[in-house]
């Protein structure tokens, strides 16, 4: 009859901390506690001497060794109640941790604490200066995407909006995400290009930085002293202080004409509604420029806008209503087809 070996006992076995550090924050950036860990261990080790924390660790007094122990030889080091701070690399050092937790699942071994210390971590949109960091370097590298112009990304901005709205409008929330990316890569890809110019040039940033400064500006019932209790009241801040930016001299100035019809006559319907002009859809008959709209002349266009005008007073966005009916309307195509095809 044998007896099991009694696990040894674990009281001065010391500590191992790993700390990991996220390369999307600056270096020398870390947490109270990591430099608390840091600056009260009796060894700090890291397996890269390219690590990028390294020369700020040093700078800030740590001695911080480039070295890669195994397990067993943290084992040793921790040994009489010793820490030891494990500087990871971007595999979290798996495997100096696997080798611990083969040590530690044997019961032969008398274990130091092991404890995982995020030193900085990511905030909330940090993968989008992954994004800036791939776009530039793809910008430099590729030879298709190097000699872009915003001219040349046009029609894929376009295509991109629309595999948006289509996501949207099915519910498919995978898809969704997808387009998402598309159009963010089309508004990075924009931004990196506009690096390149000769004249006035901006970045990445300066995008950012100027809606940043437009949304605070637009709600200063949020950023500022004022109050908005309903969407109408967060609608009227906007309209008034987008009207002291623009400085327009017309509620028609700024409306692209190149927008989808239906998506244009219902802006225009909505500029004129807000600002309590009583335009109907018929003074486009009456007071229009006569050669501004000769497709219309059937009448058919004049339909149209009434239309767009009545669905906009409405509350509804016509764009989107004849989307819905046009899906409508290819399924009945497609049922008309399988029809044919049993006779």
């Amino acid at each position: 009859m044998t007896t099991a070996e009694p696990v040894p006992d674990s009281a001065d076995a010391g500590r191992v901390v790993l700390l990991t550090t996220s390369h999307r924050v600056a270096p020398g950036l870390l947490s109270w506690p990591a430099w608390q860990a840091l600056r009260s261990a009796d060894r700090v080790v890291c397996a890269d001497a390219d690590h990028p924390q390294v020369p700020y660790l040093r700078e800030a007094g740590v001695a911080v060794e480039v070295a890669a122990p195994a397990a067993r030889e943290l084992l040793a080091e921790c040994a009489g109640g010793r820490t030891v701070v494990v500087v990871a690399g971007a595999d979290g050092e798996s495997a100096l941790t696997d080798g611990l937790a083969r040590l530690a699942g044997s019961g032969r071994e008398a274990m130091p604490d092991l404890e995982l210390l995020p030193g900085s971590y990511d905030l909330p949109g940090a993968r989008l200066l992954d994004l800036v960091e791939v776009m530039d370097r793809i910008r430099r590298a590729c030879p298709w995407t190097g000699p872009r112009t915003h001219e040349d990304l046009v029609k894929y901005g376009i295509e991109e909006a629309y595999e948006l709205v289509e996501a949207i409008e099915s519910g498919d929330r995978e898809a969704l995400r997808e387009e998402l990316g598309d159009v963010l890569l089309q508004v990075v890809f924009h931004a990196r290009i506009a690096e390149d110019a000769e004249e006035e040039p901006f970045s990445v940033d300066d995008v950012a930085a100027g809606i940043v400064t437009k949304l605070v500006h637009r709600h200063p019932h949020v950023f500022g002293e004022e109050s908005a209790e309903t969407a109408e009241d967060v609608k009227a801040h906007w309209r008034r202080t987008k009207a002291a930016e623009k400085r327009r001299t017309s509620v028609t100035e700024g409306v692209p004409l190149g927008q989808p019809a239906l998506a244009l006559a219902a802006k225009l319907a909505g500029r004129a509604r807000t600002a309590g002009l009583d335009v109907p859809a018929e003074a486009a008959r009456t007071e229009g420029a006569p050669d501004a709209a000769p497709d219309a002349a059937s009448g058919v266009g004049y339909e149209l806008l009434a239309l767009a005008v009545r669905a906009e007073a409405g509350g509804v966005d016509p764009e989107t209503a004849l989307r819905a009916a046009a899906r409508a309307y290819r399924d009945a195509v497609l049922a008309a087809e399988e029809r044919a095809r049993v006779r």
